[in-house]
Parts: structure tokens; C-alpha cells; sequence
């Protein structure tokens, strides 16, 4: 990138000016990565100052039997299979009780497209869960399933919705959005739920007072225009309806251990390679850049490892995802040991050493606790995680 187009750069981030599809492409293409996340630092600070959010968090997954079969995913399996499973609402109740620890604030719910579960079983089961667990938030299924619950229920998804809303769902989850542009689509999702279906059901979930995550899957056959066409069409709804809080740019994973049946699911490995460190930062800086209109920019650990996910913090991300315990939709992928658990006290000592002052929220991104920013002393005499 010559000069005159970085300075040109600058002077749009630092007044804030919107930047633009052209501006997004030339800004992929800089291989500068310590400019690009001091810009991207300068918006995460002027919107969040030093802090950096997590909350503390469980996912639940009740089924992982698929009508669907995404190239990119692991985690399908189809009736019959072995290690196929499906949950009565009972047993998922029971696991949700056993992580109510550590002040637990939200419980995470993403499942597969069952082909036979009937509708009535997803509003019973909140509502069985937020009996069980009434000071938890339930942060549960994608646009996807809404699409889905559209087609097995016969109701529309703003009846779904306020079924869902009386039953306990605080906040939809981000996923279901891979890449929206129909050029890479095509190749990676294997169900009906597209950039028409995906966002008329964000829309209706902010026009009922939701406020949700978005998400982006990076790193396996787009091009960087594809990121920045994403970004821009939630940008966009971001514009109208004001009702994402946060974006999530997740690493597409290949899986380095085989199921235990033998089978590899994932279609898009033999072609692909993971995004390296260096490609996941510029991912967040070129997002923080973008997306001027969403208030935060979060790093989930799992799929990015601790170390990357501690310099996302200073390219442009603001937010450290929870203290997952058990994480199915993907593994261990990073293959540099990624602990599948982080509690409270490691969460407080990564955001510390990266330099920030941890703050735990809620779901609605609402202040349950602020703590003390980096400890000088810790920092001078390393001290090993607690795991």
C-alpha cells in the first residue's frame, strides 16, 4: 500500500468517517499487520477504552443429528450413526444443573436440523431450563433453526419468536452466517437458510427487542472480498436496526483427529488451509475498521487459542468469550493445545497479561462486575495458568 493511501486511511479512521467496500479490499491487501491493528486499537479504545468483557458461559448442544451436511462441518451426524445423539429434555436439564457453578450467567444452546423432533420440543425446553436455571440467560439457536422451526412447525418465525421470547430466549445465537456471498455459499452450506432468510430473522428478533451476536467463518475458500461483502450487509442491517451487539469473525477449523468412526466430514480440509495468526489479526483489525456500527468485536478463544486470541485484544477486539467447558461444533483444531476450559481466574489473568482491565458481563453486554486492571507485579514474575 503506498503512503499516500495510508495516510489517506488514517485520516478517515481518526474522524470517523464510514469506510467503504474499496477502502475495506485495499486494507486486506496491506501486509503492514502493526499499522493495521494500531488503527483498529485506536476504534476498540475510543468505544471500550481498556476494557476487555467475558462472561461466564456453558454450551449445551442437545442434538447433533443434521437434516444439513455443510462442507465445512464436523460436528452432523445422521440418524442411526454411531455417536448420533438427541437429548430428552430431562437429560439436558440435568447437564444444564450440573454447570450451574462459578456464578454461571448464560447458557449457550446450538443444535443440529433434526429431521423427526417435533417444534413443541424447543420452546418445552427452555422453558424446562429457565424453570431450572432462572438466573441464567438462555442464548439459544441460529437463524438457521429458526429457518428450520419455520418449515417443521407450520408458524412463521415472528410466532416462533414470541413462542421462543415467553419460554426464556434472551438472545438468538450468531451462526448460520458462514459467508453470505452466493460465489463461496454454494460450495460450503447444505441447507436453505441464506443471506435473505438469515437476516429477515435478525431483523425480526430486533424489532422484538433481541439483541444478537452476528458471526463470520473465515479462512477456508473466500477471498478477502468475500469478508469485507459480509461485513458490509450486516453493517448495513446494523444501520437499521440498531440490534447487534457484537461481531464474531470465527476461524474455520480442519480437524486433525478423525471421528471415532472413521468418517471425515469435513469436505472443505482437502482443499484448504487454516488462517494463520498473522491472517486472524488482520481479520480482526480489518472487521473493527469496517464495522463502525456495532459496539463490540469478540475473540472466541476456542477457535483462534489462547495466544492468538490475547493479540486479537490489541487488533481491534474488545471481548473474550466465557468460560466454556466443552465446545462439540469443533475441536482442538489449532493443534497447539487450546485447554477445552477456562475459568474465571484464567480468564482475569490473560486479559491482565495482554494489558487490559477485565470487566465480566451478561448477555445484554450489561456490567456485572469490574476488576482491577493489569497486575504490575504478576507480569514482572510470570506465574503458570490455572487450569
Amino acid at each position: 500500500m503506498d503512503a499516500g493511501l495510508k495516510r489517506e486511511l488514517e485520516a478517515k479512521v481518526h474522524s470517523g468517517e464510514r469506510l467503504t467496500r474499496e477502502d475495506g479490499i485495499a486494507l486486506y491487501e496491506s501486509d503492514d499487520l502493526a499499522w493495521l491493528g494500531g488503527l483498529a486499537h485506536h476504534v476498540r479504545t475510543v468505544k471500550n477504552g481498556d476494557v476487555v468483557h467475558f462472561n461466564v458461559n456453558r454450551h449445551l448442544n442437545m442434538t447433533n443429528v443434521c437434516a444439513a451436511s455443510c462442507a465445512y462441518c464436523s460436528f452432523q451426524r445422521k440418524p442411526g450413526e454411531k455417536d448420533a445423539y438427541t437429548m430428552r429434555i430431562e437429560e439436558a436439564v440435568r447437564l444444564a444443573k450440573a454447570m450451574e457453578v462459578d456464578s454461571l450467567t448464560e447458557l449457550h444452546i446450538v443444535n443440529g436440523l433434526h429431521p423427526t423432533l417435533p417444534w413443541r420440543y424447543y420452546p418445552r425446553s427452555l422453558r424446562e431450563l429457565k424453570a431450572a436455571l432462572p438466573n441464567v440467560s438462555l442464548k439459544a439457536f441460529t437463524a438457521t433453526e429458526i429457518h428450520w422451526f419455520e418449515k417443521i412447525s407450520g408458524l412463521s418465525a415472528s410466532e416462533i419468536l414470541d413462542e421462543l421470547i415467553d419460554a426464556g430466549l434472551e438472545s438468538l445465537t450468531g451462526g448460520g452466517a458462514e459467508i453470505f456471498d452466493w460465489e463461496v455459499r454454494q460450495h460450503i452450506v447444505d441447507h436453505e437458510t441464506h443471506w435473505e432468510d438469515w437476516s429477515r430473522i435478525h431483523r425480526l428478533a430486533h424489532e422484538k427487542g433481541l439483541k444478537t451476536p452476528c458471526t463470520m467463518l473465515y479462512g477456508h475458500i473466500e477471498e478477502p472480498r468475500h469478508r469485507v461483502d459480509h461485513v458490509l450487509r450486516l453493517r448495513e442491517l446494523q444501520d437499521e436496526t440498531g440490534g447487534f451487539q457484537v461481531f464474531i469473525p470465527l476461524r474455520y477449523q480442519h480437524d486433525f483427529h478423525d471421528s471415532k468412526d472413521g468418517v471425515v466430514r469435513n469436505k472443505l480440509m482437502a482443499r484448504t488451509e487454516m488462517a494463520t495468526g498473522a491472517e486472524a489479526l488482520k481479520t480482526f483489525a480489518v472487521s473493527r475498521l469496517l464495522f463502525d456500527n456495532v459496539p463490540h468485536v469478540k475473540v472466541f478463544w476456542v477457535m483462534h487459542g489462547v495466544t492468538t486470541a490475547q493479540l486479537a485484544l490489541s487488533h481491534g477486539a474488545d471481548d473474550m468469550d466465557g468460560s466454556v467447558v466443552e465446545y462439540k461444533i469443533t475441536h482442538d483444531a489449532d493443534n497447539f493445545g487450546t485447554p477445552n476450559k477456562l475459568g474465571r481466574a484464567d480468564l482475569l489473568d490473560l486479559i491482565r497479561d495482554a494489558g487490559f482491565r477485565p470487566v465480566e458481563r451478561n448477555t445484554r453486554y450489561q456490567v456485572i462486575r469490574e476488576y482491577d486492571g493489569p497486575d504490575l507485579g504478576r507480569r514482572e514474575t510470570p506465574q503458570a495458568m490455572r487450569l
